[in-house]
């Protein structure tokens, strides 16, 4: 699950046991109560049948659309206990699955009330849970969908009202094949036009199975068609409109908020340009390292330039300490080896409440505050040594931690020290560089840093290589321009005769 808050919460014991039953009770609760407005709404337009004589005389059957609404609310409990506790033991996870489920519900009924059945976006669920939950969680939930919906169109009052008859069989059939096209073909969509292209995929097998459940209804037939290419391109459509709600309300991750997070003109981009245009510039490049490193890796690539663009922000707070936005005067001339060292450590700090304080995805502050480490500051260690002739805690002189905790923290750690140390080189050959960074890597291998996170020798390796012909590309050697100062030819002769 793409969820900014996801890995604050690894542990489930009984608290959190004890809560995700309430919640998924109370979410119960809320469908059955929307199961009930439904079949009110249903019995409005039924002409000789109250809903108190269907609820009299289909008891049975109501008892059974409630205990098989109840069973898949078991099944999702009990998937994700086997398959991701962290996801029960995050509250906000759990409201966002049965937020989606219930909008999808919602939708769908509505559509098919002043619509047509047919004309349903059953696909937009599976398009939502996608991008805000991930492919595997957007199969199950597809499934758990496509039963729900059937649920409550064969045993409440809906079919009493629906001429239908065939597409309420199919219900299962249509949402979870619709669903599938959307999963599978949206999986690879990184863009808002290919989105709604998505949905013409998605009208493929309703129009279909409309088509076999359907054809002998003449004119009416057409109608039909029309209503299942609605139901596709309307899955698209409404899954961009509501993309964003989600993104802001459950602070998702996406694809599509990530890049809008890494344009020049996002809120933080724009003033980290203006104030710290040094600090700007080095995010830039560290950027492409950790995207070419992500590639290499098969990490989440716009994750991972996101987070390097955003794990320097706390820089912000007192931009002119840094070397990078220096111009000359360097204040740390005028204090201790001790203040410059609060100053600078605490960039790591001031970046992850900066980042949190804007309800920016908590990833990005994790990783800000992350990319350091437990590194101690050397420069002003050895400052301090030359001060003092009793020995020193080289933890007072270290920044505060965590270790990084995931794989891209720990690319953003790697890219970020290399691209700074690369700036020193005068021979910027590839076997300068590599021994650098080879340096760099050792050297936190030994501190052990990376003791917390998942990442192999291989993904060092890996990480080494391609930041090394990543840097030796941007900082290539240039061919010396000799210093030829020319004039237009009309100049030349001016000078001639003059």
């Amino acid at each position: 699950m793409r969820n900014s808050d996801q890995t604050d919460f690894k542990k489930f014991g009984k608290t959190e046991c004890a809560r995700s039953v309430a919640i998924f009770l109370f979410n119960y609760l809320v469908v059955l109560l929307l199961v009930a407005l439904f079949m009110w709404l249903n019995s409005l337009r039924m002409e000789d049948t109250t809903l108190t004589d269907f609820f009299l005389e289909r008891f049975n059957t109501i008892v059974y659309l409630l205990a098989s609404i109840f069973m898949l609310f078991i099944t999702i409990y009990f998937y994700y206990i086997f398959e991701d506790r962290a996801v029960l033991a995050n509250p906000k996870n759990i409201w966002l699955i049965f937020v989606l489920l219930d909008v999808g519900i919602i939708v769908c009924y509505f559509f098919g009330y002043f619509f047509n059945i047919y004309s349903r976006p059953v696909a937009m669920l599976a398009l939502l849970a996608l991008t805000l939950l991930g492919r595997r969680d957007a199969i199950f939930l597809n499934v758990i969908f496509a039963l729900m919906m059937f649920s409550i169109d064969y045993f409440s009052n809906y079919s009493d009202i629906n001429p239908y008859v065939n597409a309420l069989n199919s219900t299962p059939l249509m949402t979870f094949s619709a669903g599938m096209v959307a999963i599978f073909v949206g999986s690879k969509v990184k863009t808002r036009l290919r989105s709604f292209l998505t949905g013409f995929a998605v009208c493929v097998p309703i129009l279909i199975m409309t088509a076999c459940l359907e054809y002998d209804r003449g004119v009416d037939m057409v109608y039909l068609l029309l209503y299942g290419l609605e139901a596709g391109v309307m899955s698209a459509v409404l899954f961009m409109a509501l993309l964003p709600v989600f993104e802001v309300v459950f602070n998702c991750i996406t694809d599509y908020r990530l890049r809008e997070l890494t344009d020049h003109d996002a809120p933080l981009m724009r003033e980290l340009k203006d104030r710290a245009p040094g600090t700007f510039n080095h995010c830039i490049v560290v950027a492409h390292l950790a995207e070419a490193c992500a590639i290499s890796l098969n990490e989440d690539t716009a994750l991972a330039r996101a987070a390097a663009y955003y794990h320097d922000v706390g820089k912000l707070r007192q931009p002119e300490y840094f070397t990078e936005n220096q111009a000359g005067y360097n204040p740390h001339s005028e204090l201790s080896p001790e203040l410059s060292v609060d100053i600078i450590r605490s960039h790591a700090k001031d970046g992850y409440d900066l980042i949190r304080s804007r309800r920016l995805p908590k990833v990005l502050a994790d990783i800000a505050l992350q990319h350091h480490g437990t590194m101690p500051i050397k420069y002003f260690y050895a400052k301090a040594l030359k001060m003092t002739d009793g020995a020193l805690n080289i933890e007072d002189f270290s920044y505060a931690g965590p270790k990084p905790q995931t794989k891209i923290a720990a690319i953003i750690m790697i890219a970020d020290a290399s691209e700074a140390i690369s700036r020193t080189l005068p021979d910027r050959s590839t076997e300068k560089v590599e021994s650098a960074v080879r340096d760099i890597i050792e050297e936190r291998m030994e501190l052990e840093q990376f003791d917390e996170c998942d990442i192999t020798m291989k993904d060092l390796t890996i990480i080494r290589e391609t930041i090394v012909g990543c840097l030796t590309g941007v900082y290539h050697a240039r061919t010396q321009y000799p210093k030829l100062k020319l004039k237009r030819e009309g100049q030349e002769k001016e000078d001639e005769n003059g």
